[in-house]
């Protein structure tokens, strides 16, 4: 018997922002603390594979550096003076300065702020029911995933596609704009499995030559901002070549004509020029693709967090409809399942008492909310009071510079309710401290699978977090609405009710099962029955104002960006950062393999696996700059600068650089972070954050 089957093991789902959301097996030493965690095998989408940062996640849970008291400000903001308090005065302080501002202003200059430090649905979400029950502002969540979601539905009309299973019965899988390696390993899995198995092609679309790109049997490395402009040229030569599914666009898609007329100058030789690939790359991906009916199309968030981001998504999902992939087991193109759960969270987010006149607050321009400008705060008061749970936008959010001067107001108050002392918690005047995923009950749904999975308290928390569950409704009792409907119940009732809506049992029945499989059938999942829009047919012409998708802005905050600059059909739009005379260099902000956004980054294993802070820099353009492997550059444009390590690199395109990993401000040299170059202007047409395109001028120090 292997020791792994001689410890008591306990079931859980990771609760991190992954597409993968992997079934757990977590080893547990007693009641108290835990060992390894490890993939669940009995899962079909996690297949018993977890990254290594999760894997050792013991060393998160039981972290010296953990917070276990409620801190209040004891000096001026950001300076480190803290006394402890008992969780009764902390909570007691943050209802009373709350109170003292909604006097002031009105209700809406509350600001309850969250995101993805969790998904799980109870702790992450049921702020929303203090937000609605107290007639608080909005909080248009656009940091992740609207770019994406929206290209994805101008074409396909629904966020669903072929069983991310599927994959390993393709025979080529393309990997586009995601390094799965680093962000989402099971993908990884699936595709590995169809090369042993099938001998299926691993094709690999992106901007250097990552972790990701070195399992490939193609590895495309483009122009950050260019994938719209590779996909016309693929489809172009698809027409032009007899690869086209004729009889499938006839049924399927709105105008296979006016695709193919708009088409005919969109060649390889064109698409060459922008992207920095070789006429003879695109023409072999076009032929494989195009040649291979069994083609799995992987696309992921990272090539639509440009500022045409949009157009890209919409573009690249187009091709699988050219050639008829979505016919075929192991063919077609995949987002997210996020369509297929239709979970109803209405008692848990108290959406009954939500008031359509109070304004919304765009979560990804907190820099421009809280320095005061008009656009950002939509006719209403400033923003004087906000509860931070599961994110670190002092951090993580663009703008860095103005984020920090927004918390940095004398009349701002800030309660953070966090795990560890973030760079957000930092600049807070109460910090309250967090349990983490297995010291409390909750439920999780995977987009990158079909599965919903439980996630049951396994182990206690030390003495002093608390959950997030228990700090809205604590605050709902001190805030005066602790009778409202939602409030009073457990994160169990919580999860029966959830479950209990979309008749899929209860916590204990998902208890004994583990995860619910919600998979769509084949027909359903490969559109077979019809495309999501109302004719049924993939849109090959984009309604960039019209179409519904989930990340929408509500009708008060209106569309965003330059909306009359995007295509009506596929095409590259430079409505990007282009580099210019100023700033010659694109900056691209990836995924570090052993982070999670600003997770994981206080873990000491993270931490000594990356190093520091690096600047990816091609040796020409290094050579030509007198920038030394190693040496220290200067990177800015004009919402700052700061100082990073080169490493030189030649598996990017010369004039393009990548900082990988968001560090903690203070692991950087001047006290900020790579977040200080990257923009909060809002992309057309629904919003969402760019992080991957900026334009910056470098220098050697």
């Amino acid at each position: 018997m292997n020791q792994h089957a001689k410890l008591k093991i306990g079931h859980s789902a990771c609760p991190h922002d992954c597409p993968s959301t992997c079934a757990l097996e977590v080893e547990l030493l007693d009641g108290n603390r835990i060992g390894r965690v490890h993939g669940a095998k009995a899962n079909t989408y996690t297949s018993g594979v977890v990254c290594a940062k999760v894997a050792r996640y013991a060393d998160r849970v039981h972290h010296p550096d953990r917070l276990l008291k409620p801190l209040v400000r004891s000096g001026g903001k950001g300076e480190g003076a803290w006394k402890e308090s008992s969780w009764e005065a902390a909570l007691d302080l943050v209802a009373e300065k709350f109170i003292a501002a909604e006097a002031k202003y009105g209700s809406e200059t509350v600001w309850p702020y969250f995101y993805a430090g969790t998904m799980g649905l109870v702790q992450r979400d049921g702020i929303e029911r203090l937000r609605h029950a107290k007639k608080y502002s909005g909080f248009f969540g656009s940091i992740c995933t609207n770019l994406a979601w929206t290209g994805w539905m101008m074409g396909a009309g629904a966020l669903r596609g072929p069983d991310p299973r599927e994959m390993a019965k393709s025979d080529c899988v393309v990997i586009w704009g995601t390094n799965a390696v680093v962000t989402q390993v099971n993908v990884m899995s699936h595709a590995t499995r169809a090369r042993k198995e099938r001998g299926a092609k691993i094709v690999v679309v992106d901007i250097y030559d990552n972790a990701t790109m070195k399992q490939a049997d193609l590895g495309l490395v483009l122009k950050p901002g260019t994938d719209g402009a590779l996909a016309c040229a693929v489809m172009h030569v698809l027409f032009r070549d007899g690869l086209a599914d004729r009889a499938y666009l006839e049924k399927y898609t709105d105008d296979p004509r006016g695709l193919e007329g708009h088409l005919k100058t969109r060649t390889p030789e064109w698409a060459a020029a922008i992207t920095g690939l070789t006429v003879t790359e695109i023409e072999a991906f076009a032929h494989l693709v195009g040649t291979t009916k069994k083609t799995y199309f992987r696309l992921g968030y990272g090539f639509a967090r440009q500022r045409n981001g949009s157009v890209n998504m919409h573009a690249v999902s187009c091709i699988a409809a050219v050639t008829g992939a979505w016919q075929h087991e192991g063919g077609g193109a995949f987002h997210s399942n996020s369509g297929i759960f239709k979970l109803n969270q209405d008692v848990l987010e108290g959406t009954a008492m939500r008031d359509p006149k109070v304004r919304y607050l765009d979560h990804s321009r907190i820099g421009p909310v809280l320095t005061g400008a008009e656009d950002a705060l939509y006719g209403g008061p400033p923003v004087t009071a906000m509860l931070i749970q599961n994110t670190n936008p002092a951090n993580v959010a663009p703008e860095q510079r103005l984020v920090k001067q927004g918390f940095l107001r004398e009349d701002l108050f800030t309660c953070v309710h966090e795990q560890f002392m973030t760079d957000t918690a930092k600049l807070a005047d109460v910090v309250l401290p967090a349990t983490m995923f297995l010291e409390h009950d909750d439920i999780y749904k995977g987009g990158g699978n079909q599965h919903i999975t439980l996630g049951p308290k396994l182990i206690e928390p030390p003495e002093g977090p608390r959950t997030n569950h228990y700090v809205n409704e604590e605050l709902g009792k001190r805030l005066g609405v602790g009778d409202r409907p939602g409030f009073g119940l457990t994160e169990r009732e919580h999860i029966d009710i959830i479950l209990g809506k979309r008749g899929i049992g209860s916590f204990d029945s998902l208890k004994q099962q583990k995860w619910v499989d919600l998979q769509p059938d084949f027909d359903d999942a490969h559109f077979i029955n019809g495309f999501g829009h109302a004719d049924k047919k993939f849109h090959f012409r984009a309604n960039w104002t019209g179409q519904a998708a989930p990340g929408r802005p509500p009708k008060s905050m209106g569309l965003f960006g330059p909306v009359e600059r995007l295509p009506e059909f596929p095409d590259h739009v430079d409505l990007i950062e282009v580099a210019d005379e100023e700033h010659p260099f694109r900056l691209t902000t990836s995924p570090a393999r052993n982070f999670l956004n600003s997770t994981f980054a206080e873990t000491p294993v993270s931490k000594a696996k990356e190093g520091r802070p690096e600047l990816l820099l091609h040796p020409e353009d290094a050579a030509a700059l007198g920038i030394e492997d190693g040496g220290r550059v200067e990177v800015g444009n004009r919402r700052g600068d700061l100082v990073l390590h080169a490493k030189l690199f030649d598996g990017v395109k010369r004039g393009v650089v990548v900082a990988e990993g968001i560090w903690p401000n203070s692991a950087h040299e001047r006290g900020e972070g790579i977040n200080v170059l990257t923009g909060a202007d809002a992309p057309a047409p629904y919003g969402g954050a760019a992080f991957h395109d900026n334009k910056v001028w470098l220098r050697a120090l």
